[in-house]
C-alpha cells in the first residue's frame, strides 16, 4: 500500500488499541473491521505483567493462523523505560514481525533514532530485510514543540499519532467538553502540518469513551474536518463509525479520479493551458488533494 511520497504501507482511518496482555480482546480487534490492530504493551499493562504481555505478542506474531501480521502495531514501552529495548527486539527479530511498532511519548529526534538503532541491529541479526515502520506517539509538550523537527527526523517513520491523556497531564489541562475541544486544536494543527510537511500520515487520538454514540461521532466529525488520515479507538463498537466517517465519499473519490484523470490527459498531449474540472483550475496543489482522497480510499494511484 506505498504511496508516491507518502512514508505509509496502509490505510488507518480506524486504529483500534488492545492490551497486550488480553489474548481474547486482541483476537476479537483481529475479528473487526479495523484497519489496524496496536497491541499495547505500555499504558494497558501493569508492570508485573510487562515480560508475559510481550512473550503473549510475541506468541501472536508467530502463529501461522495469523492471515496479516502488518495489520498489526505493537506499541511498545517509552525510551528510558526498562522495557523499551527489550519489546523492539523481541518483534522486529521475527520471520513474521509487525507492521509497525509505535514509540510512546516521542520528545525528540533522539527517541527515533534509538529506536530506529534497535531496529537496524534487530533486523540484522535476524536477517531478514522487511523493514518494520515506526509510529510517534506525541503526548507530551515537549514532543508537540519539537513535533516538526521529529516529523523530518527517521527513515522508518510512517505516521504521527497524537496521545490526549498523557498530553493533558503534561500541559495541566483542566476544562472538559467543548471548551477541552477547543483547547486541543493548537496541538492538532502542529503535529497535522508537520506530518502533511514530511509526506506522513496523521492520525488523531482516541476518544475517551466507549460507545458510538453522538458525542463520539461529533469529535470523529472534527478529526475528518481538520484533515486527519484517522483516529484510535479503545472498543470495536466505534471501529465501523470511524471508517465510514473518515472515508471519502463516492463524489468525492469520482471528482479526484477525474482530476488525476484530466491532468494525466494534457501532460500527454503536452498542453500548456490551463485545464479545469466542473470550474475548478487544476494544478498540483490540488492534484495532491486529489491523490490524498484516493489514498484514503484506498484506490491505488
Amino acid at each position: 500500500m506505498e504511496r508516491t511520497g507518502l512514508r505509509l504501507r496502509r490505510r488507518r482511518r480506524s486504529c483500534l488499541s488492545v492490551p497486550g496482555s488480553d489474548a481474547h480482546k486482541v483476537e476479537k480487534a483481529l475479528a473487526s473491521d479495523a484497519d489496524e490492530v496496536v497491541v499495547d504493551l505500555e499504558d494497558a499493562v501493569a508492570v508485573g505483567a510487562k515480560g508475559s504481555a510481550r512473550a503473549e505478542v510475541v506468541r501472536l506474531l508467530e502463529s501461522q493462523q495469523l492471515r496479516d501480521p502488518e495489520r498489526i502495531a505493537v506499541r511498545v514501552n517509552a525510551p528510558g523505560t526498562p522495557w523499551c529495548h527489550l519489546d523492539v527486539l523481541a518483534v522486529a527479530g521475527l520471520e513474521r514481525p509487525p507492521g509497525s511498532v509505535v514509540l510512546p511519548k516521542v520528545q525528540s529526534p533522539g527517541d527515533l533514532a534509538f529506536a530506529e538503532r534497535l531496529l537496524d541491529g534487530a533486523e540484522a541479526a535476524a536477517g531478514t530485510t522487511r523493514r518494520t515502520g515506526v509510529q510517534a506517539l506525541i503526548e507530551t509538550a515537549a514532543g508537540v514543540a519539537r513535533v516538526g523537527e521529529i516529523a523530518r527526523s527517521g527513515g522508518r517513520l510512517e505516521a504521527l499519532v497524537l496521545g490526549y491523556a498523557d498530553l493533558a497531564a503534561s500541559l495541566g489541562l483542566r476544562a472538559e467538553g467543548e471548551q477541552l475541544a477547543a483547547l486541543w486544536l493548537p496541538c492538532q494543527t502542529a503535529l497535522l502540518v508537520a506530518a502533511r510537511a514530511a509526506g506522513l500520515q496523521a492520525v488523531d487520538g482516541p476518544y475517551l469513551g466507549v460507545h458510538d454514540d453522538e458525542p463520539f461521532r461529533a469529535a470523529v466529525s472534527r478529526t475528518r474536518a481538520l484533515g486527519f488520515d484517522g483516529r484510535w479507538a479503545i472498543h470495536p463498537a466505534q471501529v465501523a463509525a470511524l471508517n465510514d466517517l473518515l472515508s471519502p465519499s463516492a463524489d468525492e473519490v469520482a471528482h479526484a479520479e477525474a482530476v488525476l484523470a484530466a491532468l494525466e490527459a494534457a501532460n500527454r498531449q503536452g498542453s500548456a493551458g490551463a485545464v479545469a474540472v466542473d470550474g475548478q483550475m487544476l494544478d498540483e496543489a490540488v492534484a495532491a488533494a486529489a491523490r490524498r482522497v484516493l489514498a484514503a480510499a484506498g484506490v491505488s494511484v
